[in-house]
């Protein structure tokens, strides 16, 4: 698993997306377009994600809504 997808189980349970051993390749190239960072750059992708479940409950559903669109 990514560096950080293991911290984020709630928010992607809440987007209705299941982690396999297919699919978090996907997840972690989507999350790092949706905070606009260099893909397999972890620490800078966790510290924008924690960034923005932490701002305010409009960013965290942003985010969710965001990856929701992002994966099928």
């Amino acid at each position: 698993m990514s560096c950080y997808l293991h911290n984020l189980k709630a928010i992607l349970s809440e987007a209705g997306i299941e982690v396999t051993a297919e699919s978090r390749k996907q997840i972690d190239r989507a999350i790092h377009e949706i905070v606009n960072t260099t893909y397999k750059d972890c620490p800078s992708t966790w510290k924008q994600v924690k960034q923005k479940l932490s701002s305010s409950e409009v960013e965290k559903k942003a985010f969710v809504k965001k990856l929701k669109a992002a994966l099928p």
